[in-house]
């Protein structure tokens, strides 16, 4: 460990703490990035995880709110190689009988995609879509702020705090009602929870403005680029390093922890209060997920020629059907027609794989901590819409819940969303507080997906906690957000 004071040490790299970083060495302060595992990224990883020459994204894949963040917007990453493409179709979603609807780069073509539910497809997005680039700033901050566009997020507001199942009452058809299932799913939640609306919403914004892409070369190259330019900046980064205790640490006026609550806890030698220890205790925790990565020889030979296509797929058929699978994951039984989501980077990004073959990526949602092996019923899904899927696997490779954990221990019971987003932890994420990211200890402050806005890759929790962090410690401000 290094025996250097810093002003400010940041602990863990996943985009998050990179943002958090990055954000205070621009103001000229000395700051040190120590990172647990050998390798940097957090849930930004890329490895040859199951033969040599296929690259696989070990968590985050296919990221639609990058090209919305208002902090990667003002970063020049792409002058150290990240490189973003794009599928032919953001996403898509297959029925059973062979066609699918699919997300495409504006709203007016994917309405006019889902026939007579168009229109009711329009009223629910576009005025939205038109907002988002106003919206971003105050959809990804903490909301017990005053927002710069009140008028326009009380009306998002509005619409996003009902849950997905009575915005797909809206819907007539199977085909839109069905694509709106698989955005909401996102959430984590019951399709009956309130809020689930907004994730949808978010999502198929996020597809319409900036489209849903992916890094080239794996999800690391954006890790990479953050790492990048905070080096260039003047920072520092230790990595093989998992801090346990404060005392391990060198003398810092502020420290910002990209760790989950319970991680927090954990640490030794902090000076919580009991009333803020209970706080962190009480945060909760979602449904968890298995994951499987596969090598292909061939692509994945879905009956809807859209699916072929498409960076993202949802594997799930009807609204109902997928309601129920994450219901009954959220009560804590398994499904035996489990909701999948899909990726298939090397269609978009051929360096994922050797010449002629391809990668796929997907996962379903489970029990919290729940480490049923759900290989086999993740891929008669896939085999459902894709009949001989199976005869193309050359290579797999699989996660449950606590291998997701160890593999990255932000995700609590294989939870990826860094706790549950409903109505409940909206506005108490990991605490009720105007400003979460502060600790009651001067000076330490969380950044993770566990503050506002949550997860994603976007790093603005990052962001945010190190613009409260520079104010309350160095008097400074973090510069400004396009």
């Amino acid at each position: 460990m290094a025996n250097n004071d810093y002003d400010a040490l940041v602990i863990g790299s996943g985009p998050n703490g990179l943002a958090a970083a990055i954000t205070m060495q621009q103001q000229g302060l000395s700051v040190l990035l120590i990172e647990g595992k050998n390798e940097i990224g957090g849930g930004l990883r890329s490895s040859e995880l199951t033969l040599p020459g296929f690259v696989h994204d070990i968590c985050s894949a296919i990221h639609p709110m990058a090209n919305s963040s208002p902090f990667f917007k003002t970063l020049p990453l792409h002058q150290y190689g990240l490189d973003f493409v794009y599928p032919e179709i953001n996403a898509a979603h297959p029925f059973d009988d062979g066609t699918a609807a699919v997300l495409t780069g504006n709203v007016e073509q994917t309405a006019a995609l889902l026939g007579k539910d168009g229109q009711a497809y329009r009223r629910l997005m576009q005025s939205f879509v038109n907002d988002w680039p106003k919206l971003a700033p105050d959809v990804l901050s903490p909301q017990l702020k005053i927002p710069a566009h009140p008028l326009l997020l009380a009306r998002f507001g509005l619409k996003g705090i009902t849950s997905a199942r009575s915005t797909a009452e809206k819907f007539q058809t199977a085909a839109a009602r069905g694509l709106w299932a698989g955005m909401a799913a996102h959430s984590m939640l019951p399709l009956s929870s309130m809020m689930t609306t907004a994730i949808g919403m978010v999502l198929l914004a996020c597809g319409h403005t900036g489209n849903w892409p992916m890094a080239k070369g794996g999800s690391q190259q954006i890790a990479n680029a953050l790492a990048a330019h905070f080096i260039t900046l003047g920072g520092k980064i230790q990595t093989g390093f998992l801090v346990s205790s404060m005392q391990q640490l060198p003398a810092a006026k502020a420290v910002v922890f990209d760790l989950s609550p319970r991680q927090l806890l954990a640490i030794k030698d902090t000076t919580f209060s009991p009333a803020y220890r209970r706080k962190l205790g009480n945060y909760r925790y979602g449904m968890g997920v298995f994951k499987i990565d596969w090598a292909l020889d061939d692509v994945i030979p879905f009956t809807a020629a859209s699916a072929r296509n498409a960076g993202t797929v949802h594997l799930g058929n009807t609204f109902e059907e997928i309601s129920r699978s994450e219901q009954l994951a959220a009560r804590g039984v398994v499904s035996n027609k489990p909701f999948v989501l899909l990726a298939q980077q090397s269609l978009a990004d051929p360096s994922r794989a050797p010449k002629g073959k391809h990668t796929a990526w997907a996962y379903c949602h489970v029990p919290h901590g729940n480490t049923q092996d759900m290989t086999n019923s993740i891929e008669q899904q896939v085999e459902r819409f894709a009949p001989g899927f199976r005869e193309r696997i050359l290579g797999k490779h699989t996660l449950n819940t606590a291998e997701m954990e160890a593999y990255n221990p932000n995700y609590i019971g294989g939870d990826i969303n860094g706790g549950v987003l409903d109505i409940r932890q909206l506005f108490s994420r990991p605490v009720l507080s105007h400003s979460p990211y502060r600790t009651d200890v001067k000076g330490i402050y969380l950044c993770s997906s566990s503050t506002p806005p949550g997860g994603g890759v976007h790093g603005m929790c990052g962001y945010h906690a190190a613009k409260h962090a520079l104010k309350d410690v160095f008097n400074l401000s973090a510069t400004p957000l396009i």
